[in-house]
């Protein structure tokens, strides 16, 4: 009876020994290869697995390129650095006008202190439900990490919204220190508001406004953010000096740039849009144009 028991248990063994060699593999990255991440999920035979990918190629912006948001730069600027050098800091959520420079401010903070050890792991809304995955796999090393939502927004009933407010605030277990979660989105409560919501506040005898439930609900994920910074549109005058900043950036002039206002009003026309991003675009498109007339041939 016992040669048939160790006959079993090495066919177990050797059952368990191939279906462990079909199973995805997760190793953690060659930490010294990146400073950015991007979490991806990846697919096989037996569910999904997610895992961290080396983004090679970074976006090169300085804080200093960012014009016009001077206040947003200090304040971003300044959690970040309390958390690169260990000292207490915020989750953070920039929300307001598109290109204004939400994204950029979060990749210039990425940027100058990736020396004193802060890294950045992008991750899809879709995918905010591995975060104690994430957060497991960092919790170890020696840098800080930026878990960065870009664009984020949700709809009723979305998994990756309660896996972020327990992320946040809500679980039973404590915070990573090296850990903080930093959002940028065009909804300040991160999920659609509907006139309809406001019929559910109730109205107290002394004049107070209590919002409803759903209200509520909507605000108490923004409210787990310890710090809120606010982008607003810029005004013409604000375009135009973001608009003279880049056009001196890719080598023209200041008379030059005086000349093209013009049309990076038009532009922004166009585009129904005043913001830096379109002006970074102007720019571009402009100084290429020029350039190209002077080349020969």
């Amino acid at each position: 009876m016992t040669d048939e028991n160790n006959s079993l248990q090495e066919r177990l063994e050797g059952l368990l020994a191939r279906v462990d060699a079909l199973l995805p593999s997760v190793s953690p990255p060659d930490w010294e290869s990146a400073r950015a991440f991007r979490w991806r999920r990846q697919q096989s035979a037996f569910g999904s697995h997610g895992h961290l990918v080396p983004v090679r190629s970074l976006a090169t912006i300085r804080i200093e390129d960012l014009c016009q948001i001077d206040e947003q730069k200090e304040t971003v600027e300044r959690n970040t650095r309390q958390f690169v050098t260990g000292l207490p800091a915020n989750n953070v959520l920039l929300t307001g006008s598109r290109g204004t420079g939400k994204s950029s401010l979060v990749k210039a903070c990425l940027n100058k202190y990736a020396a004193a050890g802060l890294r950045l792991i992008e991750v899809d809304k879709d995918d905010l439900v591995d975060l104690p995955d994430i957060v497991a796999l960092v919790a170890v090393r020696p840098e800080r990490f930026i878990v960065f939502c870009d664009d984020l927004s949700f709809e009723e009933g979305e998994p990756g919204y309660k896996a972020l407010k327990v992320a946040l605030d809500g679980s039973v277990s404590a915070q990573s220190d090296n850990v903080l979660i930093y959002a940028t989105s065009n909804r300040r409560h991160l999920m659609p508001e509907y006139m309809r919501e406001n019929l559910d506040a109730r109205y107290q005898e002394d004049g107070e406004i209590h919002p409803g439930e759903s209200t509520e609900e909507k605000i108490s994920l923004s409210e787990r953010f310890g710090m809120w910074v606010s982008f607003y549109p810029f005004a013409q005058e604000d375009y135009l000096r973001i608009v003279d900043y880049w056009l001196g950036h890719f080598g023209v002039g200041v008379r030059e740039q005086k000349a093209a206002r013009a049309e990076a009003l038009r532009f922004a026309l166009e585009r129904g849009s005043r913001s830096g991003r379109v002006a970074w675009q102007f720019a571009r498109d402009w100084a290429g144009q020029r350039r190209a007339r002077r080349r020969p041939g």
